[in-house]
């Protein structure tokens, strides 16, 4: 059978033949948060979703290109070639559509390490690292900062993963400054779109999502950062913090 036009049907078609054939992919990204929040559907927190991003284990790297081709999508054989050991491309050449395949961890700005974290779910990665992953994007846009809110608004703030995990996210953070720097900055910004250029939500979703935010910033304000920690948080933005990205394109 061809890939599936609407791409939720495709997403579903693929995450079924990935656990039929044994294959451990895991979605993350904007499908991935659609999974975990009914408000997606909200019409101020609809968007759409181009391509299919996803996070594989290492050990199954070399499955890819059966499973894909035998799903009726073809591989970036150059980007594949340079970079398949952390990261590959699917797409079909019907619709256009991308399938993004993170090998490993997940790097983008700022790297998730993913080891022993695909078995939390059975279809997404954590939400903990779901919340991450877009919050660890320097020039996060709008579509980004509604997929925080969306996620934000239907999932607990907790200490296990069937929440939010708090314990997860101040464990990185207190890794790595530059996530945490990346992670506050964001967090801001999507406060001020909730005071300032409120996405017609209601106010009780609105004080839900801020007080959200608010728990996970007093969690890593009184989290016991090292003595390196603080020594890089006093040199600041000065010295970038990211790496940075280049958009991929075939």
């Amino acid at each position: 059978m061809p890939p599936h036009a609407d791409i939720v049907d495709e997403m579903n078609r693929l995450m079924d033949a990935a656990q039929a054939q044994k294959l451990h992919l895991r979605l993350i990204g904007g499908l991935a948060i659609k999974v975990h929040s009914p408000s997606a559907s909200h019409r101020a927190l609809q968007r759409s979703y181009p391509d299919i991003d996803l996070v594989v284990p290492k050990r199954d790297k070399r499955k890819l290109d059966t499973f894909f081709g035998g799903l009726g999508y073809l591989p970036e054989k150059n980007f594949n070639l340079l970079n398949g050991d952390r990261r590959q491309i699917f797409f079909d050449k019907e619709t256009g559509r991308r399938i993004d395949i993170f090998v490993g961890d997940f790097e983008m700005c700022h790297k998730l390490p993913m080891k022993d974290r695909l078995d939390a779910h059975p279809v997404t990665i954590p939400l903990a690292e779901l919340l991450l992953s877009k919050t660890q994007i320097v020039e996060l846009n709008r579509k980004d900062a509604l997929d925080i809110i969306t996620l934000l608004l239907d999932n607990p703030i907790g200490f296990t993963d069937e929440t939010i995990n708090l314990d997860r996210i101040a464990r990185l953070c207190l890794k790595d400054w530059g996530l945490y720097k990346t992670m506050t900055i964001n967090l801001s910004k999507v406060e001020h779109l909730l005071v300032n250029d409120n996405p017609d939500l209601s106010p009780e979703a609105v004080q839900t999502v801020l007080a959200r935010i608010n728990t996970i910033r007093r969690v890593l304000d009184r989290a016991n950062k090292s003595i390196l920690w603080k020594l890089r948080d006093k040199v600041g933005t000065r010295i970038r913090w990211y790496t940075e990205v280049e958009e991929v394109s075939r």
